[in-house]
């Protein structure tokens, strides 16, 4: 009798001490994830420290590139508005990736710093230098229309016998075809009476 009423003692559960062991268990399992997150992040903050000179070598009007590490999950040193670099699952290896339009692009991948750093660099001199040939190619576009604008004569109406004189060379050629034009109606008439004249007589 003394041993049923043991088991039933020990049966018994506190949900006091239940909750205590689920939020212990929760803070731990939180606790790993943000050392995670933070691990992540220090080495995100590493690249960006190894791309510094880099950062402040770019152009102050080229406002195409953020450099800053935003906090988030996973954390990401974002280079402009679609290349970033994130930390792979393995929290060691850099991932450097690009949204296209075709999707999300692997620029590259690798655990060494200074890989990852030189691709970076050339990533950001290439999009410097795309953006000088767009602006030089605005420039030059301007430029041809201003030079067609201003050897064109300012616009006015043209009054209906200017349209008609034209230059020296135009009247001439205008003289011409209305002689010709001329010319045949006065040998077509002639012709025509001369039918009419042999059919009826």
């Amino acid at each position: 009798m003394s041993d049923t009423s043991d088991d039933n003692v020990r049966k018994v559960r506190s949900l006091r001490d239940a909750l205590r062991q689920v939020r212990t268990a929760e803070t731990e399992r939180s606790d790993v994830v943000v050392e995670l997150r933070d691990a992540e992040r220090a080495r995100l903050e590493l690249l960006a420290e190894e791309l510094r000179s880099v950062f402040s070598e770019v152009p102050a009007e080229d406002d195409q590139f953020i450099f800053t590490v935003a906090a988030g999950t996973p954390p990401r040193l974002w280079i402009d508005m679609t290349a970033f670099v994130v930390m792979g699952r393995d929290r060691r290896t850099y991932r450097f990736l690009k949204d296209t339009r075709l999707g999300r692009t692997v620029i590259l991948e690798s655990a060494k710093l200074a890989a990852i750093a030189d691709t970076v660099t050339q990533y950001v001199a290439e999009r410097i230098i795309e953006r000088e040939r767009a602006l030089e190619g605005d420039w030059l576009l301007k430029r041809v229309l201003k030079d067609e604008n201003g050897r064109r004569p300012p616009d006015r109406p043209r009054k209906p016998l200017e349209l008609l004189a034209g230059p020296p060379s135009d009247r001439r050629n205008l003289g011409w075809v209305v002689a010709a034009f001329l010319a045949g109606l006065m040998i077509g008439v002639f012709l025509l009476f001369g039918y009419a004249w042999i059919a009826v007589g």
